[in-house]
């Protein structure tokens, strides 16, 4: 963190210290022979005394297995392969208990909090007096205020004592950040002093998301890989998707998971996703689909917004983090004058027997479109064509005021059993003289009992 020097003698200063949980102590273990603390170098030197190394090393063997270790070293082995043999499992962990308080400033990330302990210290030798404290986060966007005691200033701070306070702020924007720290107060000879103090710090993004959008038929699928950038494990607790108006999301996972209604407590109890430090992925998958509560798309050409992922997790120590991605956006939709749609079609549909098809026509601009002639293609073969019209060829259709619809019915016979398609319906505006096919594509079973 870097300070900005302030104008002319202060009797206060500011002293800023971030609050973060601790980390692990961990100590590279450096492996040593007890003998190496008894005997030096010069040892081997002395034919005599290398002839009774042995015996000293065997003592001093025995010494340590008395204590309660263990250990397969042989005493007249003099060389250094077992000096690094692992006597105790807990030796190859390197740690020794400990947990280490934070020797810097850190890295910030967005989605974090951060938090910071200030204190205001008078180094002079005598009181000031009236003192108003304030503390404000300052960014390229915007200043957000953390701390005003203008109502209620600190009456005195006595000579060698200090003031301090704890502010928190929601980190929401990346780059540069200023915490800016000012005092107004009351010298000891009655001069009214300003003290600013600045402590920069930069914000970095943890992640990473790339989205990749297919369309497959009437369902879009959504892939989000998300990676980690920080120095330390993240737990992912949530990725969401929250779909857009229009929109409905299930999210897809493995072959191996088990569902979810035979396992009640899984959102309770259900273990986070590890993202390794230094680059760690995991990809989730969503299947979209369009509602079919019958509102319409926005009328807005070209925009297909599919929504925005929500993500949340805890480091190492369980320190939060929460992130809300922009809108993801699909392929872009072409904007259709008119849509069809079926409103009914009977269950039950008999081998040459008449039935009523139920169709909506909405006109999606803000004009009037029609009149309209409705018919049923005739391009395919007599021998090749499954469903038929039964009775007038073309139907007339009145005008559609804008963004309204219109119902009517088809009179249709179906002449093959089995599986088949209702394909064909064509609507010609004749007034515009603009034809419109390929609207409507729906499969139906025919019942020849």
């Amino acid at each position: 963190m870097k300070m900005s020097s302030t104008q002319g003698p202060h009797s206060l200063a500011f002293r800023v210290m971030r609050l973060c949980r601790p980390s692990l102590h961990v100590e590279i273990p450096v492996r040593f022979d007890p003998s190496d603390l008894l005997f030096g170098e010069d040892l081997f030197d002395d034919p005599v005394a290398a002839s009774h190394l042995p015996r000293l090393l065997a003592d001093t063997v025995s010494a340590t297995a008395a204590d309660g270790s263990t250990t397969s070293a042989d005493p007249s082995d003099l060389s250094y392969r077992n000096r690094f043999l692992l006597q105790h499992p807990s030796d190859s962990l390197g740690l020794p208990g400990l947990l280490l308080l934070p020797q810097s400033f850190g890295a910030i990330y967005l989605g974090e909090t951060f938090c910071s302990y200030i204190s205001i210290n008078n180094s002079s030798n005598f009181e000031v007096r009236d003192v108003t404290i304030k503390a404000e986060i300052q960014t390229e966007r915007q200043r957000i205020l953390l701390l005003d005691t203008s109502k209620s200033p600190v009456e005195s701070i006595r000579a060698g004592g200090r003031y301090d306070f704890i502010v928190e702020h929601d980190v929401k924007e990346l780059g540069a950040h200023t915490l800016v720290c000012t005092a107004l107060y009351n010298d000891n000879d009655g001069e009214r002093k300003y003290l600013p103090q600045y402590f920069k710090f930069m914000v970095a993004n943890p992640l990473s998301v790339r989205t990749k959008v297919r369309v497959v038929k009437e369902t879009t699928i959504l892939e989000a890989s998300i990676e980690n950038h920080t120095k330390s494990n993240l737990y992912m607790d949530q990725v969401d998707f929250e779909p857009a108006q229009n929109w409905n999301a299930t999210i897809l996972r493995g072959v191996d998971h088990h569902p979810e209604s035979k396992q009640p407590m899984s959102d309770v109890f259900k273990p986070p996703i590890l993202l390794r430090s230094g680059g760690g992925i995991h990809n989730f998958l969503y299947q979209l689909k369009l509602s079919s509560d019958g509102s319409p798309l926005p009328k807005v050409e070209g925009s297909n917004v599919l929504g925005k992922l929500q993500i949340t997790w805890r480091t190492n120590l369980g320190e939060p983090g929460r992130l809300q991605t922009q809108q993801i956006l699909g392929s872009p939709i072409a904007q259709k004058d008119i849509e069809l749609r079926a409103v009914e079609v009977p269950s039950i549909i008999m081998l040459e027997k008449p039935f009523m098809v139920r169709l909506n026509l909405a006109n999606q601009t803000d004009r009037v479109l029609g009149p309209f002639e409705v018919w049923v293609s005739q391009s395919d073969s007599l021998d090749e064509k499954a469903i038929m019209v039964n009775g007038l060829l073309t139907m007339h259709l009145a005008q559609v005021e804008a963004f309204s619809s219109s119902e009517f019915e088809l009179n249709l016979i179906a002449v093959k059993h089995g599986v088949q398609k209702i394909t064909g319906i064509t609507v010609f505006d004749t007034r515009e003289k603009k034809t419109y096919d390929s609207l409507l594509e729906l499969e139906v079973f025919v019942d020849s009992q």
